[in-house]
């Protein structure tokens, strides 16, 4: 029998001796990596060698990490791919910025190197699971098509990156049901300890943005997480009155 393929990683990072460190711990850890130096080189290495998965710095020569992303969001055959962007821009403002554009995940600099393979192991198990079910999922103006990877509000279609649909997918299913952050970067992200919950609040964000007129179906419970709005015959119980108390003898 042969030996199952490795998943290949594309490493954009223009400092060697990172470059070095991140490639020897991927592969340590059963990845094969490819690396560039500049964005230039890595958004071409991205088109033609259509890896598993990029991490990608966002200082970077000639042409820089976010334009990468943006990049790569917008061509069909690469819109799919998991970016995690590693990087010295810790501001939560960059952080923001970078998983608007469509990046899957952030991670700084200085950095664990186990956390980074158990983030890349994360982000290429999420991608891999099973088919999603065939029959698109309906809530009142908003329509989800599993297997298309497609949305639509009102009949307009809605732009969503990889992590955005599944987000959206995961609260949409279990709606009516109070969803912790905790549980979402599990469920989407797929994380099996805790990591930072600000990455879920971020993305529910920018998909209210992009849901528009349907934005209001993603209900915040304070403290806690995220809800989907059931449709009113799911998420009330009937009222049970009382019965009229008996009139008093006259």
């Amino acid at each position: 029998m042969a030996p199952p393929r490795q998943h290949v990683v594309l490493v954009v990072e223009d400092e060697p001796d990172v470059l070095e460190l991140i490639c020897l711990n991927l592969r340590a850890a059963d990845f094969h990596t490819v690396g560039a130096s500049n964005g230039a080189e890595g958004l071409e290495k991205a088109m033609s060698d259509l890896p598993d998965l990029m991490v990608l710095d966002l200082m970077l020569p000639e042409l820089g990490g976010l334009e990468v992303c943006k990049t790569l969001r917008r061509n069909p055959t690469t819109a799919d791919l998991p970016i995690l962007i590693l990087t010295a821009k810790a501001e939560p403002a960059d952080r923001v910025q970078g998983l608007e554009l469509g990046a899957d995940d952030y991670l700084t600099k200085p950095f664990s190197p186990r956390e980074l393979v158990l983030r890349t192991r994360s982000l290429l198990r999420r991608r891999g699971k099973g088919a999603p079910p065939a029959e698109p999922i309906r809530h009142e103006n908003l329509v989800v098509y599993p297997q298309r990877h497609e949305a639509f509000v009102r009949n307009r279609q809605v732009d969503l990156t990889a992590t955005e649909f599944r987000l959206l997918s995961v609260l949409l299913r279990g709606r009516g049901r109070v969803h912790r952050r905790e549980d979402l970067l599990r469920e989407v992200w797929g994380y099996d300890k805790a990591m930072d919950t600000r990455t879920v609040d971020t993305h529910v964000r920018r998909l209210r943005d992009k849901l528009a007129s349907a934005a209001h179906y993603i209900e915040t419970v304070r403290g806690i997480g995220y809800r989907f709005r059931a449709k009113r015959r799911e998420a009330e119980e009937p009222v049970r009155r009382r019965p009229p108390w008996p009139k008093p003898d006259e």
